[in-house]
């Protein structure tokens, strides 16, 4: 579903824009509105962790270190969520003792404007996250997304050069595209493709969802991932997915070669609900070491 696919537009597009308007401030933390490189208002939430936010610029708080300064999450959600949900804000809560984190949601989202494209022009979205990442003084920015927010991440870190991040993590992430082998996913494809599950995703799942199919299709997942590399790059999956067999995370290790790792959780099911707060851990450890 596209109104045109980040994959198949020129680079300049995918640089990261934002504009920044009607931020509200609190115990440091930032809550404003981007603006995509296609025109899409992003509602956005800036926490600093062990950094503060003094209206001039980023210092250090107390008990802080160099680390904690220069590093940032940004988290990229799974289809139906937003920066409010209360998995969406766990995981932060998780990954804030290890350095910044930026949330928002996805166009079609929340507060956000625009209509979901379903992981195609998303990566903009994301995009302009980072890009305000940035523009806060964090110079190593990791990105973590979760099965859409996943595959938005790695098609991001591929395709969007001239905003390279520091280290990409994967959770649930689909390898391919269409894939209905599960009934989760038929269901998906109900509400996504007819008109009836669209407005299912408008009125009781708080997602509006554009009508227009995809044309071109753009880039996979899989065929995103060889482009990574050297950025680290973390596959998560768990092997009691509902929607995504394990074969999914397998291809994307698979075509990232050594520049990947697959971590394969046991009894774990899909994206954030699912995630334990001790793969939240490892994860915040695993960027830690990686991200420079």
């Amino acid at each position: 579903m596209s109104t045109g696919p980040a994959g198949h537009v020129a680079r300049s597009t995918i640089r990261p824009y934002s504009e920044t308007r009607d931020v509200t401030r609190g115990a440091g933390s930032l809550r404003t509105f981007l603006r995509t490189a296609d025109g899409v208002s992003i509602d956005s939430v800036y926490e600093p962790g062990a950094v503060v936010y003094d209206g001039s610029g980023l210092r250090s708080g107390a008990g802080s270190d160099a680390l904690s300064r220069d590093l940032v999450f940004v988290i990229a959600h799974g289809f139906t969520g937003d920066a409010d949900r209360p998995h969406v804000r766990r995981v932060a809560r998780a990954l804030v003792r290890y350095g910044a984190v930026v949330t928002f949601s996805f166009r079609g989202h929340g507060a956000s404007g625009g209509r979901s494209t379903v992981g195609d022009r998303e990566v903009l979205d994301l995009a302009a996250a980072v890009g305000w990442a940035r523009e806060l003084g964090h110079s190593r920015v990791a990105t973590v997304g979760f099965s859409m927010g996943g595959s938005v991440v790695l098609r991001h870190a591929a395709l969007s050069r001239e905003a390279a991040v520091d280290a990409v993590v994967s959770v649930s992430a689909p390898a391919r595209w269409f894939y209905r082998g599960t009934a989760p996913m038929r269901r998906l494809h109900w509400l996504v493709t007819r008109p009836s599950g669209r407005l299912v995703g408008r009125y009781g799942l708080r997602t509006r969802i554009h009508h227009r199919q995809w044309d071109p299709v753009p880039v996979s997942p899989v065929e995103a991932v060889p482009r990574i590399a050297p950025t680290p790059l973390l596959i998560v999956h768990g092997d009691q997915d509902g929607y995504f067999p394990l074969d999914h995370p397998r291809m994307l290790a698979a075509a990232a070669g050594e520049g990947g790792e697959l971590w394969v959780e046991a009894g774990m099911g899909h994206a954030e609900n699912a995630a334990p707060e001790g793969l939240l851990t490892r994860i915040g450890d695993w960027v830690v070491a990686r991200a420079g």
